[in-house]
């Protein structure tokens, strides 16, 4: 979701980790939430990846306050596929952004602060994306991802608060209007092929789902 500068001060989300089919190929599938990166040069992020490495599935999570490198978190309990998480990021006084992260299945829970000085606070994102490295990264088949209340049963999620307003995703428009902030993306290889596509909001406007259609180049 767009917004004017300074203005997203929280974001909350949830979802069902995604489990993945490997075919042998190393290949990435990153769901997370954050603030920024619509438009934007910084990234407060923090979320979970369902991979395929060297043939074989492996979950984890993370955070990242880009540009600065992203870190690999330590729940205690390990994440897998099928665990409910839900995730925030808040942005405080004087630059400074928490992240959190809490798998709801095993209970392990992480949170951290960091300062980031240019952030504009102009996005709010909830997405699942395959990572760039150099170029977009192969993505994994997870069927279809689940992200909100409607499927985690975590309330006050898909939602964030801008300009002081707190709400769903669908309470700051539809993504299907021409104008609307709430910008619905759909992800396409190098070659323009689909390689995921949101399904669209619940009646509520408080989830949505995600399905693979291609691992593309």
């Amino acid at each position: 979701m767009t917004a004017g500068r300074s203005t997203v001060t929280d974001v909350k989300g949830s979802w069902i980790v995604p489990p993945v089919s490997c075919s042998g190929s190393n290949q990435y599938a990153s769901l997370w939430v954050g603030i920024d990166g619509y438009n934007s040069n910084t990234v407060e992020q923090i979320g979970t990846d369902s991979d395929c490495q060297g043939g074989v599935a492996t979950y984890y999570a993370w955070y990242e306050f880009y540009p600065h490198f992203s870190y690999q978190i330590d729940l205690g309990p390990s994440i897998g596929a099928g665990d409910v998480v839900s995730a925030q990021v808040t942005s405080g006084n004087g630059g400074n952004f928490t992240v959190l992260l809490t798998d709801q299945t095993t209970g392990g829970s992480f949170r951290t602060t960091a300062k980031m000085n240019n952030a504009k606070r102009s996005s709010a994102e909830f997405i699942l994306e395959a990572p760039w490295s150099g170029g977009v990264l192969p993505l994994p088949n997870f069927g279809t991802a689940q992200f909100g209340a409607g499927f985690t049963l975590v309330s006050g999620t898909s939602a964030a608060t801008i300009g002081g307003s707190t709400g769903t995703i669908g309470s700051f428009g539809s993504p299907t209007a021409p104008t609307s902030p709430v910008q619905q993306i759909t992800m396409v290889a190098s070659d323009g092929s689909v390689k995921a596509q949101p399904l669209g909001l619940s009646s509520d406007g408080s989830s949505f789902q995600i399905q693979w259609v291609s691992s593309g180049p």
